[in-house]
Formats: C-alpha cells, structure tokens, sequence
C-alpha cells in the first residue's frame, strides 16, 4: 500500500511540476509577442517563480505537434475518433477501450461535483438540447416552439461572483432567439463544421439556420417530411442528415439538395417510431432505436441494416443510443429504467448499468451520456428528478446528483470536450451544470 501511495504523490507532483511549467511557456510567449501587461498580470496570478524571461518556446512546440496532425489523422482513418485536434486528446484522453483498458483511474471529476452555473428559461417545456462540436454554444429547444442558442463563456461569466451580472447584450448568454416552427421543436443538432444549427419539430419540418448571422430569425432551408420528426444527426461530413420521425422507416437526407434515401428491403426497417439516431465518429455506421424495443446498426454507406438487438431492454421502448469516440460500443436507454453498453465486435451487451429509477416503469423518455473522457456514464432519474452516475468501466455506482428540476428532465446532453452538460426540463427550464475547479494536491 505504501508503495502505491508513493507511486500516486509522484504522478501528482508530476501533474503540478507540469503545468507549472505550461503556465511559464505561455507567460514567457505572451512576453515574446509584446503583451507585458497581459503577462505581467497572467504570471502574478499563477505565481510563476522566477519570472519569465520573453520565449517563443511554446510556438515551436505547438508547430512540431502540428506536424504530427496528418499522421494523426491517417490513424483516426484505421480506427475513427472524434477527430479530435492533438491538444484536445490528451486533454480528454483516450475514452473508452475495454478491450484493453479495465480499471483505469478517472481523470475528470464525478458528476455529482458539477454544479449550476446557469439557468435559461423558455414559454413551455424545454424538450431539446445539442452542443457545438467545438463545446462552445448550446442550442435549447422548447414545446413553445422557440430554439435559444447560449455562449458557454459567457454564462461562465455570468456564475462568476467576480462578473458584474448587468443587462449588457453584448454579455447576455443568449445571443439567438430563433422562432420560425409552428409546433414543439424535438431534436436540435449543430452542423460538424460551418454555423448551421438544424432542427426538427412535431410541425413536420426540418430547418436549417445560419446562426452565425447576428440578424437571423428564419430558417434559410427547410426540409419537409409527412411526419412528425423525433430525432435526426448528422453525418461527419455534414452532407448528409439521418431523421427519424412516427414512421419507422428511416430517412437520409442529402442536406444540399434536400433529396431523400430510404433503406430499399422492408425487413430492415423497425416495426414502430424511431426515438434516437447516432451517427458513429468516422460514419462507418450509424445507430437507430425504437419504440419497437429494439437497437438497429446501418452500414453507413449502402444503408442497409447489418444488425440487430431485438428486445435490448426487455421489450420496454429503447430511448436513446450514441457510439463510443473509437466506435467499438454502443451506449442505450430504455424506459426500464436501465443503460446498456453493447459490444459491437461480439454483438452482446457488454455492460448493465443498474439502480436508475425507484418506481418502476419510466414514464418519460430519458438519455443516457458519457461524460467528456467517458469515465463516467450519466442518466436521469425520472423518479428522483436526480442524476444517476457509474462508472463506465466497471458500473459501478456514483453519488447521486439532485437536478433541482420540478418535472420530469426531457434531454441531457455532455459537452464534448470539458466538464459540462446541459439539462431540459419540463418545467420550462434548461440548466447548465459545470465543473469550476479541478484540485491538484
């Protein structure tokens, strides 16, 4: 045990040693570039001892690692990622791999640390919410039929005690307000690489927005389906959006021409509503779930079904499905009230996370999530109105984290890269949970 102990002061005394020496780097760059006052004032905050003479250190090594960025990307083609940039991985790690990786110690906090740094309301139940892939916006959507995008820094700014909380709209977290649906807006996604945010709603439409106009109000495209859509995500590439609407026949729409594919052998398809659509990271498949009870693979290519869990969660509606960053496993929800990780390799459920929900059968359609490193699996307890949390790798059970809702939370979604995740309630709220502090000792 001694040796053990040992063994963890020295890593943490490495972590400490290390990013005392990342805060020197980007005081002595800031030197470098001519920014004294910002500097002087960065270095008298982390107390970096000795002072920092001027260096272009940390360019030269941001450029080397930059270097590295096509063979990188050659790796995430033999096996696909997230895409995410050099700096980013080693900031989320690896995620999660239990192939080889069985008891790896969490490197980002327990969900029942987060806490409320924010608060935004709509006119009805907030029933939908999406991240930006770079974590920096946030898209709410509400039965009012309103979508709201919020920055992620400035509602930061608003929490903190240090931030003067004025009315000022050029800091007000909400910089759109969007009202172009007619009925309750379902699904929100943002697109993976320009300022577009899609949306579907019970009005049949799907609309596209250009948020990176300050003046838009209206979508610039709209797709028009026979059904109320549920559910919808994009490809990788952003060319294609897969919906998923009350028919259970699944549409893929090519985004630039609004033109629809549909799987052409009938047994594909499932028997009843889609609820959940996931696109893997390299979009070598994607996932589907149903009320039906089952969870479906598509090649993502021919779109044609190649497998099938029928009965995933005992026959009960499955809510929600999402892959794995590596694309090896597939997370899913169902009304039983439990969160399943399927091996995609073995075709079995791999895990059973267990112990959500106190009063049996869920009356409301709930996600399950990973966490931002995939140490943790995250859910909501329709019963408790709390988060529940295991661990991912060996289920184990986290505190419980009450979400001070006052109803049933409709969507919860993680951010992608740090330490927070946004919930939507039906008592007209949406809350933004964040993680302030990380303590190194």
């Amino acid at each position: 045990m001694k040796e053990v102990q040992d063994t963890d002061d020295a890593l943490d005394n490495n972590i400490v040693k290390n990013r005392e020496l990342l805060y020197r780097l980007i005081v002595s760059q800031l030197y470098y570039d001519g920014h004294a006052g910002i500097a002087t004032s960065l270095s008298a905050l982390v107390q970096t001892d000795p002072p920092c003479p001027p260096s272009d250190r940390l360019y030269h090594l941001t450029m080397i690692g930059l270097k590295h960025e096509p063979d990188r990307q050659k790796r995430n083609e033999n096996n696909p990622t997230l895409g995410l940039n050099p700096i980013q991985e080693i900031l989320i790690g690896p995620g999660l791999d239990l192939e080889f990786e069985t008891d790896v110690a969490s490197t980002a906090p327990e969900p029942a640390l987060y806490e409320t740094a924010y608060v935004t309301s709509h006119k009805g139940p907030c029933r939908a919410g999406a991240f930006s892939v770079d974590g920096q916006l946030i898209a709410t959507g509400s039965v009012d039929a309103s979508i709201k995008i919020l920055d992620v820094d400035r509602m930061l700014a608003k929490s903190s005690a240090e931030i003067d909380n004025s009315t000022d709209n050029q800091s007000h977290p909400v910089i759109r307000t969007l009202y172009d649906h007619a009925e309750e807006v379902t699904c929100l996604e943002f697109h993976p690489s320009s300022t577009m945010l899609v949306s579907g709603s019970r009005d049949c439409n799907i609309k596209m927005f250009d948020y990176g106009k300050a003046s838009v109000k209206k979508a610039h495209k709209v797709i028009t389906d026979c059904e109320h859509i549920r559910c919808l995500s994009f490809h990788p590439s952003g060319d294609y959006l897969v919906v998923g609407t009350n028919s259970p026949i699944i549409r893929l729409y090519d985004v630039n021409t609004a033109q629809c594919f549909v799987g052409a052998v009938a047994s594909n398809h499932h028997t009843a509503a889609v609820t959940s659509l996931k696109f893997s990271p390299g979009a070598k498949y994607f996932t589907s779930s149903s009320r039906d009870g089952s969870v479906k693979l598509w090649d993502g290519v021919s779109n044609k079904c190649v497998n099938t869990f029928h009965k995933a969660h005992g026959g009960t509606e499955v809510c929600s499905v999402l892959f794995s960053r590596n694309g090896k496993y597939i997370l899913s929800s169902g009304k039983d009230s439990t969160v399943k990780l399927w091996e995609l390799s073995t075709s079995r459920c791999l895990i059973a996370y267990t112990g959500a929900g106190t009063t049996g059968k869920q009356e409301h359609r709930a996600q399950a999530v990973f966490n931002h490193t995939e140490d943790y699996v995250m859910f909501p307890d329709e019963a408790t109105t709390s988060l529940c949390a295991w661990n991912a790798r060996n289920a184990s059970r986290q505190q419980l984290l009450s979400l001070g809702h006052n109803g049933p939370v409709r969507m919860i979604v993680h951010s992608p890269h740090s330490a927070a995740f946004v919930t939507c309630s039906d008592d007209f709220r949406a809350r933004f949970w964040y993680r302030k502090h990380l303590h190194l000792v």
